[in-house]
């Protein structure tokens, strides 16, 4: 194991990425398997000393999961004074030899900034970093033995979420680059934790005009299988900007 050269980072800072995944009509979230532990972790890292906060969660992103520019929202500062008294990294570090200097880097107080990433898990390649033997995507609602906080980070940045869907649109990330409105609307209710009606939820929808329907039927389904959708990208990029009000 490559040793943490705590030199390179910035004191007492660190950040937290809650990245999203929607598969097999659930969200999921990737996360860590600490070594020597039964704990998981969100993925995180540390500020480089030449690095924006942007910056260092692009990096986190890239390194878990092989993709660059993925949707990357802040959402959070986190700044129990004692969120740092049980972290597990430390004695993950002490079983693997670590040095006394990166041990002492670990025990120190981290205020951390939470980020929340949507990616399409197809896309992704998950792998685990120093602290870590794998790296997984596990559904949002069956997320246990979480390591310190991330629980509680975890919890916020899926709040964040569905507010977001009130003012911005969702889905570009997660989705397929053809999709049906009922897989939309799954995606939406897996968000939510609710069922929406199909109607509604399909004269909402349109009615933002991010969408083209395309003249393509989802193939193998039954004999009116549902017509199949791409974002408009341009329409889907002014929403992100002017925003919209949505009742879900």
């Amino acid at each position: 194991m490559a040793l943490f050269d705590p030199s390179s980072y910035l004191k007492h800072l660190s950040l937290d990425c809650v990245i999203f995944g929607f598969h097999e009509n659930q969200l999921k979230v990737l996360l860590l398997h600490m070594k020597f532990s039964n704990s998981f972790a969100l993925p995180g890292g540390f500020l480089l000393n030449d690095e924006s906060l942007e910056m260092a969660a692009q990096r986190v992103l890239k390194e878990r999961t092989g993709l660059d520019n993925i949707f990357l929202q802040q959402f959070q500062v986190f700044s129990n004074p004692h969120r740092s008294d049980q972290n597990q990294a430390i004695v993950d570090l002490a079983s693997s030899g670590t040095t006394p200097e990166a041990l002492e880097w670990f025990n120190q107080r981290f205020i951390s900034v939470g980020f929340y990433a949507l990616v399409n898990p197809s896309l992704a390649t998950p792998q685990p970093d120093l602290f870590s033997d794998y790296c997984s995507w596990r559904p949002v609602l069956q997320t246990y033995g979480l390591m310190m906080d991330h629980r509680e980070i975890l919890e916020e940045a899926l709040k964040a979420l569905r507010l977001q869907i009130k003012y911005q649109p969702i889905g570009y990330n997660l989705l397929p680059e053809k999709f049906t409105m009922p897989e939309f609307q799954k995606l939406y209710e897996a968000i939510l934790g609710k069922s929406l009606d199909r109607r509604n939820f399909q004269r909402k929808i349109l009615s933002y005009n991010i969408l083209n329907k395309l003249d393509e039927r989802k193939e193998g389904g039954a004999y009116k299988a549902p017509f199949l959708y791409e974002f408009n990208v341009e329409n889907y990029q002014k929403a992100l900007q002017t925003g919209w009000q949505g009742d879900w």
